[in-house]
């Protein structure tokens, strides 16, 4: 599995990592999920996304579970604060549930989850805070566009903001015309959600005589591990796909280690060009 430097920290973390959303909270779907995240991270997938609003902390318990047997410190874990909570003492009573309901002293990343009708400036500076205390290591956002980063990264004063969560696949690559660009010259990095579009990509995309299934073929991968190649292709980007089966994991990190050229790239870049710019997704 690939690794890259993580924004402006010294934190090296692999360029694909494990998404949570909608994992399923019971029964054997939940097993399944716990079976599969332990795989991602035997495989190298230790990066693991999360947030408070996930069936409302029921993900951040079933990834305690699924991490119980694991040494912390061989993790990477992300949360998020729901925007109704995101005042300054709201965000940090929030952090600090997130922190009891995922067994752990700290979190390695917090996210305002998208922007908040409450202050900007305060959640920054309670993330100011949570920095200080020691329960959060770094700070980012998630869904915001580049005016609203850049006013994010003014607040947090001499705490840097690492990371900008965004959703993106070969559908929805308007990030590419401001907001990746920006994030690469600033060492802010983009971590992609949602690599498969829920569906979205036509199975005509994913077929052997597609391009996607043209290039898979050369390199005896598949389709999805060429849209997550594709996606992490610059050094700015990382990708979060959920995986709720071990199958399903095993063929994402399969992807960590698949490297396209230039002229295969160019081929993805036609076959789904960017289109207008589109406001950021709110989950």
């Amino acid at each position: 599995m690939r690794q890259r430097r993580l924004g402006s920290t010294d934190v090296e973390l692999p360029i694909i990592g494990q998404g949570t959303w909608d994992l399923p909270p019971a029964g054997y779907g939940r097993r399944q999920a716990i079976a599969a995240l332990r795989c991602g991270i035997e495989q190298g997938m230790v990066h693991i996304d999360t947030a408070e609003m996930y069936d409302d902390g029921a993900v951040e318990e079933l990834l305690a579970e699924a991490i119980a047997p694991i040494p912390r410190r061989s993790l990477f874990l992300t949360s998020k604060v729901v925007p109704g909570n995101a005042t300054y003492d709201g965000t940090i009573a929030a952090c600090e549930r997130s922190l009891r309901r995922l067994g752990t002293e700290y979190l390695d990343l917090y996210l305002l989850h998208w922007p908040s009708q409450h202050p900007l400036e305060e959640t920054m500076r309670a993330f100011g805070t949570l920095v200080a205390s020691g329960k959060v290591r770094y700070v980012g956002v998630s869904n915001f566009d580049l005016d609203e980063m850049r006013q994010a990264q003014s607040y947090l004063g001499s705490v840097p903001l690492t990371v900008n969560q965004v959703l993106y696949h070969p559908l929805e690559r308007g990030i590419e015309r401001r907001l990746l660009p920006y994030c690469a010259q600033h060492c802010i990095a983009i971590v992609g959600y949602t690599p498969f579009a829920r569906g979205r990509i036509a199975a005509r995309a994913l077929s052997g005589d597609g391009v996607l299934g043209r290039i898979a073929a050369r390199h005896a991968a598949t389709p999805r591990q060429v849209i997550l190649a594709f996606l992490t292709r610059l050094p700015a980007l990382f990708a979060i796909p959920k995986a709720a089966t071990v199958p399903h994991v095993m063929e994402n990190a399969g992807a960590g280690d698949l490297c396209l050229d230039d002229a295969e790239i160019a081929q993805i870049d036609a076959a789904f060009p960017i289109g207008e710019d589109a406001p950021l997704a709110t989950l």
